[in-house]
């Protein structure tokens, strides 16, 4: 029997040191990408990968990235 593996990637907006970290660029790409596009190329993910974030410009950036959100309430 093989079974369904999701991801769930928090992406909180709010940081201390670094505001919207996760939307931070490196090399063209912000940071929630390469962690969906590694989910992504994971043998082990079987499922959806989802993002849980309180940030609509996240959860766009996922849905653009092929990743599903869920809006986190903090």
């Amino acid at each position: 029997m093989k079974h369904l593996v999701i991801a769930i990637i928090p992406a909180r907006s709010g940081s201390k040191r670094t505001p919207k970290k996760n939307l931070v660029d490196l090399a063209e790409k912000s940071l929630i990408a390469y962690t969906i596009l590694g989910a992504k190329k994971s043998q082990y993910l079987k499922g959806n990968i989802y993002v849980s974030t309180e940030d609509e410009e996240i959860a766009k950036v996922a849905k653009r990235f092929g990743a599903r959100f869920l809006w986190a309430t903090l």
